[in-house]
């Protein structure tokens, strides 16, 4: 693409814009360029903030670094670069291990990994794709380690970044620096690159 689909408003246009800029400068260290295209309709930009919350607080044992680390796993699998760049960044502020962070996609067999994060992952990885691949076994697996609340957790991160992913990738949103430098230093071994979200 030459240009996003729609160009983000200034974090200064609105009192709204400027109220949501300051909670992910907490988050990301920056405010994304996708809450200020949704601030074009703010009402969705402040459903989506409170999604957002509702689904990365703790209420089980699901901590925050899992939470994101399943959620560059499932933005992965749908391939939007954007949202790989912000959740392996997120990993790393929440306090993911860069062992962890390095080694992500050999989940299965590394040894930071224990039987309930592949549980979680399994989970989060066929619920990702399309059509959806979750089994009975997958199904069977995760209930061994994790509650249905903790559960419920799991499902609403794959689902709100399904969300993000196509927002991000159709919108072609242009990626900010700090999540590249994040994403080239965490991920770059693995080929990500910037892609569509460069301009």
């Amino acid at each position: 693409m030459k240009q996003p689909l729609v160009s983000p408003l200034d974090r200064s246009a609105t009192k709204e814009a400027e109220e949501m800029a300051s909670f992910y400068e907490e988050t990301l260290g920056f405010t994304p360029n996708s809450l200020f295209t949704m601030m074009h309709r703010p009402r969705i930009a402040a459903a989506f903030l409170e999604m957002n919350q509702a689904v990365m607080e703790n209420k089980g044992r699901l901590s925050s670094s899992l939470k994101r680390e399943l959620a560059y796993l499932s933005s992965s699998v749908t391939g939007c670069r954007y949202c790989e760049a912000h959740t392996i960044r997120a990993a790393e502020r929440y306090g993911s291990s860069e062992e962890r962070m390095l080694h992500l996609w050999e989940y299965k067999t590394h040894p930071a990994f224990s039987d309930a994060d592949r549980a979680v992952f399994d989970l989060a990885i066929t619920a990702s794709q399309v059509p959806n691949a979750v089994t009975q076994e997958i199904a069977k697996n995760i209930r061994k380690y994790w509650d249905e609340g903790e559960i419920v957790e799991v499902m609403g991160v794959v689902a709100l970044f399904g969300y993000l992913n196509r927002w991000n990738d159709s919108m072609g949103t242009a990626l900010e620096d700090p999540a590249a430098v994040s994403a080239s230093t965490l991920l770059g071994h693995k080929g990500w690159e910037k892609g569509k979200h460069q301009y």
